[in-house]
């Protein structure tokens, strides 16, 4: 009876110190710190090309987990749309010996930074940006909706189309190249081939900043043609 008991406490023994702590026989813990690690490296993975200054704000994981003991890999799903930067939930699907043991759903807040033109004062409308009105500021690009301009002659000598705050990230979208001829304006018309140059005059027939094509109308041929914008009351054909 003795040896029953002695051979029944030994066996208590051998699981007690064999099994991990917080662990049961054939288990292992993963913990915490090991989870958000794993978060953490594939949140710089997918941002590592960005050319931005990236800082991960929060990873919300909240205690160890239990899982077979084994080899453990992780793998992460995200959503389509999400472009590695903002607030979002991750899918991370734990594996043991490439069985799937665990299937979690993990909140991150991940910043990144670039710099990108701000008004430094109240832009109204009709307004053509001057250098004291932007800046080169780094912002995060989770709060920059749109296609946002980063240089500033992106935006120098545009005119405003919408009201923008101070403190704002301007995009392509509130800006536009102010128009230097207008529909219904005399313009003239010049044809250059080497050192031929022939002028003509004409009428316009649509409004464009420099660079742009509008259709003018030759006054004495009465013939449309299309031209290059090249400045106020100047406008250049292919000859």
């Amino acid at each position: 009876m003795k040896k029953n008991i002695a051979g029944l406490v030994l066996i208590v023994l051998v699981w007690i110190f064999a099994a991990p702590s917080g662990a049961v026989a054939g288990s292992m813990i993963v913990k915490e710190k090991t989870l958000r690690e794993a978060v953490n490296g594939y949140l710089l993975d997918r941002t590592r090309d960005s050319g931005m200054e990236i800082r991960i704000k929060r990873i919300a994981i909240s205690g160890n987990i239990d899982v077979p003991a084994g080899k453990v890999t992780y793998d992460f799903i995200a959503p389509r749309k999400w472009e590695g930067w903002g607030r979002t939930v991750l899918g991370l699907v734990v594996r043991v010996d490439d069985r799937l043991v665990r299937n979690m759903s993990v909140p991150v807040e991940v910043e990144a930074l670039a710099e990108m033109v701000v008004a430094l004062r109240p832009l109204q409308r009709g307004m053509v940006v001057e250098e004291g009105d932007v800046a080169l500021q780094k912002k995060d690009m989770a709060i920059a909706t749109g296609k946002v301009c980063f240089s500033l002659a992106d935006v120098l000598g545009k005119r405003v189309r919408v009201p923008i705050r101070a403190n704002t990230p301007l995009r392509a979208d509130y800006l536009e190249r102010i128009p230097l001829v207008k529909s219904g304006q005399v313009v003239t018309i010049i044809a250059e081939n080497g050192s031929l140059r022939i002028t003509a005059t004409g009428t316009a027939r649509g409004t464009g900043a420099e660079g742009d094509f509008i259709m003018v109308q030759n006054m004495s041929s009465k013939k449309m043609v299309q031209a290059r914008v090249v400045d106020e009351g100047t406008v250049a054909v292919n000859f």
